[in-house]
Parts: structure tokens; C-alpha cells; sequence
């Protein structure tokens, strides 16, 4: 299995098993970062958009809603139970105009200038090789059209993050992530880099700081449950998941922490459109 076989494997494996925390209230981050990224590029009725790494429909739902019964949402992602959740919330919704897929984001099989709108929120490091996932979307989008890339900022569930790590190196220290993928773009100037390598050069991107409260420790296990640390926490067997769990908490609750970091970065690049001669 190559490099990138692998990351989809996990990433499905991960997101299918923290499925039954995704949409918890305490995590209702995700929702609000893939609202907002669908308000920073202006959808009209009768757009056509593509949004892929989907999850439960954090920026799927809300892109439906805004393009109308006129127009189209193709939600993708490779975690079948998420997909599954955004299925039924968009029943509930009574949305009609919206199509999804447990796919894979880089063989989605669509033509050139597919879509007025492409979104990835919190996706696109999933990848090994960004910058190719980065021109395969921008592949499908029309002249004219957008693509946004929303990602991590830095100090990503600060100061919780490093109590858990500290906890997983105590009981499987060979389980312990020295680097995170996103952190290569989890600044500006990095972002613009990696945009620019895929031959995007006129991104606006926007950096937003932002804390998330938490009303007790408990509140942050299910987070860790419902985000990407389910795939390490999913490794452990019931002693040591036991273990891990006693001694995180344990930190935050000394150390009163009643908040963690939530810093985002948005990017949106219009693709010119074609002159009318």
C-alpha cells in the first residue's frame, strides 16, 4: 500500500470510528467553521458546488441551503458514517439538491470546470502531497468560479492538545505524533506558499484567532473522541484507553483549563474569468 493508499485507509478508518462523537454539541466548531467558509464565497442561487473532506455536512448543508432549489451540492468524503450523518440532517432538512458520495477527493472523476464553487474545510492535509490535491480541485473549478481551503491555524486545541499527547506518551509513547500534517500550513505565509505551488497566486487569505470554552474536562474527551484523535485512541486497548483518559483529564482539571485554541485560516482564489472578446 503506497503513501497515499495509507492515508485514506486511515483517514476512513479514524473518522468512521469517531463518527458516534462528531456531531456532539461540545464540537459544534466544526459547524461553525464550514458555515462561515461558505459565507466568505458568496454563493448565489442555481451555483453548482463541490464540497469534499464533507464530514456530516458542516459546509455542504449550509452551501445547499444558499444555492437554492436551482442549484447543486455534491458532498464527498471518504468516512461512510459520516456521510451517513449528513445524509439524514439533510433529510430532515428537506434538502433535495444535494448529492453525496463516499469518495475520495482526488478520483471524484468530474471534467475540468465542473463547479462555480469547490470547498475543502479542514481537509486538505490529509493528503501527502497537498499542492497536487490543491490543483486537482482547482481542476474543477469554473472560470470565474472559487475554490476555498479553510485549515488549522496554530496551537491547535491548545493547551488540551499537549495534555493528551503527554498522556499517550506515558502509556504508548510509540503512539505519540511528533508533527502534525497541517502544520506546514497553519500560517499564512505557509498557506500562500503551498497555494502558489499548485499555481494559485491570488488567494485572499484571512487568519482568525479564536477559543473554544469548555465546561469541564469531560467536555474535551469528547472532542478527542469526535475529531482525529479517535484513530490513536482507537489503537489502545481498554486498560490503556482507561489510563490515557484518567491522566488527560487529570491535567486539564490542575490546570483549570476552561477554553482551548481554535485558530483558523480561511482561503478563497477566484479563478479569472474568460474574456468576451
Amino acid at each position: 500500500m503506497n503513501d497515499l493508499e495509507q492515508a485514506k485507509a486511515k483517514a476512513a478508518m479514524t473518522y468512521n470510528a469517531a463518527a458516534d462523537y462528531f456531531d456532539h454539541p461540545v464540537s459544534s466548531f466544526w459547524h461553525c467553521f464550514g458555515r462561515q467558509t461558505v459565507e466568505r464565497i458568496d454563493l448565489r442561487p442555481g451555483e453548482r458546488v463541490l464540497d469534499v473532506c464533507s464530514g456530516s455536512g458542516g459546509s455542504a448543508l449550509p452551501a445547499a441551503e444558499q444555492v437554492g432549489p436551482d442549484g447543486q451540492v455534491v458532498a464527498a468524503d471518504l468516512a461512510e458514517c459520516l456521510i451517513a450523518l449528513a445524509v439524514a440532517k439533510a433529510e430532515n432538512k428537506g434538502l433535495e439538491n444535494i448529492e453525496f458520495r463516499v469518495a475520495d477527493m482526488l478520483d471524484l472523476g468530474y471534467p475540468d470546470a465542473s463547479f462555480d464553487a469547490v470547498v475543502c474545510v479542514f481537509g486538505i492535509f490529509f493528503v501527502p502531497d497537498m499542492t497536487a490535491a490543491v490543483r486537482e480541485l482547482w481542476r474543477m473549478v469554473k472560470p470565474g468560479g472559487r475554490l476555498a481551503i479553510t485549515t488549522w491555524g496554530p496551537d491547535l486545541f491548545e493547551p488540551a492538545n499537549s495534555a493528551f499527547w503527554d498522556a499517550i506518551a506515558d502509556v504508548r509513547p510509540d503512539l505519540q505524533r511528533g508533527f502534525n500534517p497541517w502544520e506546514r500550513i497553519s500560517e499564512p505565509s505557509g498557506l500562500r506558499e503551498m497555494l502558489a505551488e499548485a499555481g494559485i497566486y491570488n488567494a485572499d487569505i484571512a487568519a482568525e484567532s479564536g477559543t473554544h470554552p469548555l465546561t469541564s474536562p469531560e467536555d474535551w474527551w469528547a472532542i478527542a473522541m469526535g475529531s482525529g484523535y479517535r484513530g490513536t485512541l482507537a489503537q489502545l486497548d481498554a486498560e490503556a484507553l482507561t489510563l490515557v483518559r484518567k491522566k488527560n483529564l487529570a491535567q486539564l482539571d490542575e490546570s483549570q483549563v476552561d477554553a482551548i485554541a481554535t485558530n483558523v485560516i480561511y482561503a478563497v482564489a477566484r479563478k479569472e474569468a474568460v474574456s468576451q472578446i
